[in-house]
């Protein structure tokens, strides 16, 4: 089964220095049909104005996979991590038992990224923070995984049974989609325009998968895709 949650529907938060569209519930909007799709709870389409950003606050007991678009992020923690990730590179916060970060646009362009969270598998544990560059000349028409519960080579680690997967499809190029039994995915087009199972999925768009599901991915222009498979 698969629904398909275009950009327009999704829920819209705007003040002076942030422009952020929620797929799934968060914050001031609502929606009990988009409270989750397995452990996966928020995905956020956050564009950050240059100079501007999240002040210092608190999480607890989630994976936060932040991918960055266009621009760069600045992280630090009340750990002592910092760290700046740039367009199409990936950093993961593992929240455990609580953690204070501030993440800036420090660049002189709007930053524009997906915010990921998914619930982990325990509640707890020592905090942690990671970022890895993933080049997207090496994920050209192939999914690479950039995080997973599972030990991965290149793969930022999270307490989940799932993964984070992304993609550069180029024009023509296909790629499938396979959500096994139990499981549950999330696919959303960073930039570029696709065709699943027929329908067409421009820039921004996203599709919940619900398990067993075979899809078929191709892409009508250049297209750079991010996808969650989760329990």
């Amino acid at each position: 089964m698969i629904d398909i949650r275009r950009f327009s529907s999704l829920g819209q938060f705007e003040n002076d220095w942030l422009n952020a569209h929620y797929h799934f519930s968060f914050s001031h909007y609502h929606d009990p049909q988009r409270m989750n799709h397995g452990a996966l709870r928020v995905w956020n389409d956050d564009q950050i104005r240059a100079g501007t950003g999240f002040p210092p606050h608190g999480h607890a007991d989630m994976e936060i996979i932040t991918y960055v678009r266009t621009g760069a992020i600045s992280h630090k923690d009340n750990l002592g991590n910092s760290g700046r990730t740039e367009a199409g590179d990936v950093q993961v916060m593992s929240a455990g038992s609580g953690i204070q970060h501030a993440e800036f646009n420090l660049e002189d362009e709007t930053t524009t990224i997906f915010q990921i969270w998914i619930m982990p598998n325990e509640r707890g544990g020592r905090p942690q923070w990671g970022q890895r560059a993933f080049p997207k000349a090496d994920r050209a028409n192939v999914w690479s995984v950039l995080a997973s519960g599972e030990e991965a080579d290149e793969a930022l680690p999270i307490r989940q049974n799932a993964k984070v997967l992304g993609t550069t499809l180029q024009a023509g190029h296909e790629l499938k989609v396979e959500t096994k039994t139990g499981r549950f995915g999330y696919m959303v087009l960073a930039t570029g325009k696709v065709v699943i199972n027929g329908e067409e999925l421009n820039a921004r768009d996203g599709v919940a998968i619900t398990g067993p599901e075979t899809l078929s991915v191709k892409a009508i222009e250049d297209a750079e895709l991010v996808l969650v498979d989760t329990v």
